[in-house]
């Protein structure tokens, strides 16, 4: 009799899923996705809105960018930032509603 789960991620899956959560671990790195799935803001009003130097902003901005979170276009002299796509802000939703669940 077969008990294994019908899905199982291979290796290399566990490792990248894990590097995703080490990312959005991070308390600005997650305040800032939350940010963005209001609205595209430049790297300033980011920091702004975090009461933050905008130096660590790009800092961590350039981390999610890198990790295919968020994305950057141009406008004028500017960089505006947005999410990649929802599915992560998805995620962050579920894990979001689970910790509310606790609170109740």
């Amino acid at each position: 009799m077969n008990t294994s789960p019908t899905y199982l991620a291979d290796k290399a899956s566990i490792q990248e899923v894990s590097k995703l959560f080490k990312i959005i671990s991070d308390p600005t790195r997650l305040s800032i996705l939350f940010i963005l799935h209001h609205e595209e803001l430049s790297v300033g009003n980011v920091a702004l809105s975090l009461d933050m130097e905008q130096s660590a902003i790009s800092h961590q901005l350039k981390t999610l960018k890198d990790s295919r979170l968020v994305k950057a276009r141009r406008s004028g002299k500017s960089m505006i930032y947005s999410l990649d796509d929802l599915h992560v802000f998805s995620m962050l939703e579920q894990v979001l509603n689970h910790t509310k669940e606790r609170e109740k």
